[in-house]
């Protein structure tokens, strides 16, 4: 593609302008310009998505299991088909390199297929009855019109499983996507409704988030919520869900402990760490950034570590030797720099990095801190930037504690060659993903949430599809 498009809303089948002509500036974090212009939604639209998504939700909820399946399908396709063209606006609009757009794309894909084939799977039971003549059944129903709410950092990949899950059990939705972020949520939009999705099923809104999700929480067509972002704003709708007695899936904020062992493989550890810290320049809710190193091998671990981030190549995500682009706001610098001079007011040691990049475009350096006390605001707030934390340890106990000292348990990640140490993890490191000797999350067929103040239920693996549907039991004396 060469050119970045004016982004409309989805509304009751239709791309249009929002009715009140509101719009906001859609900006390019790697040059700071204006690229394109945004639909902005009102009550008005929101109430014609709302019954759109009602019409649709009778359509869709009587559509055959195989067909909601082929049509899906037909979806993925056409993601893949379109790949090249989304991932160039992705990287426009969010800054990361342009592979790593086409990744989330494609990923993107996979998770649609994956969820196509669990609406073949929506199994209810067959109850042994206690009395002669009685049959005893549950079925698995859709729950109904869905409201789900996604930020920047990934476009296509926050949307795709909740928009996949809600198709894939027979509901209709209506999404709420990234304001900074909206182009690719259109063309992922756009791949369904190419595929053969009725007109009333997803309806897609932008606008201001407060007003968007304080009015469709409560209203009595939305049956279920889904929101990624942080934890604060995620307690505040999961309060206010509950105060209408909806459904809530919930993936908020992290803080993820890498554990660095004495046994470990430490030039494995630093190849692995050192290439997912960078991803997405560090706005990953998973991604790691306290690392804590068993005393023997922290030096090693150190070392290696550093020179892997100053050897990083920053720039715009659409040059192709960009290894890490730029954040994705404005807001993120400040904030970063903010953390950074705390930790080191409190003695923290900046060992690499720390700076911006620049004067144009939202770049800054890959950034080590060493010797970081517990009171420092980066040790208790997600950094969300590439900044790392590298630690020290000494035994197995003080890394656990370390480790389980936050309230978030999103992920974490553990190098050793211990099975013991591998077995006692899975039982004592409070996280609701843990993994070992490798990166082995968030691909389909796997549980993706977390537990803790990181919130509730799982976006993959088998029982993503379970918090959109009903669980019905029917008896009968024939």
């Amino acid at each position: 593609m060469t050119e970045y498009p004016d982004i409309k809303l989805f509304i009751a089948g239709k791309w249009r302008d929002g009715k009140e002509g509101k719009t906001l500036p859609v900006i390019d974090p790697a040059t700071e310009e204006e690229i394109g212009r945004l639909s902005v939604a009102t009550t008005p639209d929101l109430d014609e998505a709302l019954a759109s998504a009602e019409r649709g939700f009778a359509v869709w909820r009587d559509v055959p299991a195989y067909e909601r399946y082929r049509i899906m399908r037909r979806a993925a396709d056409n993601l893949r088909q379109r790949k090249d063209d989304i991932a160039w606006l992705m990287t426009r609009e969010q800054g990361k390199p342009l592979l790593q757009s086409a990744l989330e794309v494609a990923a993107g894909a996979d998770t649609v297929d994956w969820f196509a084939e669990e609406a073949r799977r929506t199994y209810g039971q067959v109850i042994p009855a206690r009395a002669p003549g009685v049959s005893q059944m549950t079925l698995k129903l859709p729950v109904g019109p869905v409201a789900a709410f996604t930020p920047w950092n990934f476009p296509v990949n926050q949307i795709v499983r909740k928009l996949s899950a809600a198709l894939a059990a027979g509901c209709s939705i209506i999404i709420k996507a990234p304001e900074e972020t909206p182009a690719s949520p259109a063309e992922l939009v756009r791949a369904f409704i190419d595929a053969g999705v009725p007109e009333d099923v997803v309806n897609l809104v932008y606008g201001v988030p407060s007003d968007i999700s304080e009015y469709l929480i409560p209203h009595p067509v939305i049956r279920k919520i889904s929101f990624t972002g942080s934890t604060p704003v995620g307690k505040h709708l999961a309060s206010l869900a509950g105060q209408h007695m909806k459904r809530a899936t919930m993936e908020l904020g992290g803080h993820a402990p890498v554990l660095v062992f004495d046994d470990a493989d430490v030039d494995k550890a630093v190849a692995t760490m050192a290439a997912f810290k960078i991803r997405n320049a560090g706005q990953v809710c998973i991604s790691p950034t306290r690392f804590l190193v068993q005393e023997k091998v922290a030096d090693k671990f150190l070392d290696g570590f550093i020179a892997s981030m100053e050897k990083i190549k920053i720039g715009n995500g659409l040059d192709k030797d960009t290894d890490m682009g730029p954040l994705a706001n404005d807001r993120r610098i400040p904030a970063i720099e903010s953390m950074i001079t705390d930790a080191t007011s409190r003695g923290a040691n900046l060992v690499s990095g720390g700076e911006r990049v620049g004067n144009k475009g939202y770049f800054f350096q890959p950034t080590v801190l060493t010797d970081v006390p517990t009171d420092a605001d980066i040790m208790n707030n997600e950094p969300f930037g590439p900044v790392s934390i590298v630690n020290r340890f000494s035994t197995y106990e003080d890394a656990i504690s370390e480790a389980n000292r936050l309230p978030f348990g999103l992920a974490a990640y553990a190098f050793t060659t211990s099975g013991e140490t591998v077995q006692r993890m899975g039982r004592e490191l409070e996280s609701g993903m843990l993994t070992i000797n490798h990166l082995g999350l968030a691909v389909p067929e796997v549980p993706f949430g977390g537990i803790k103040d990181s919130g509730y239920g799982t976006e993959g693996g088998s029982e993503a599809i379970e918090s959109y549907l009903e669980t019905r039991f029917v008896t009968a004396l024939i």
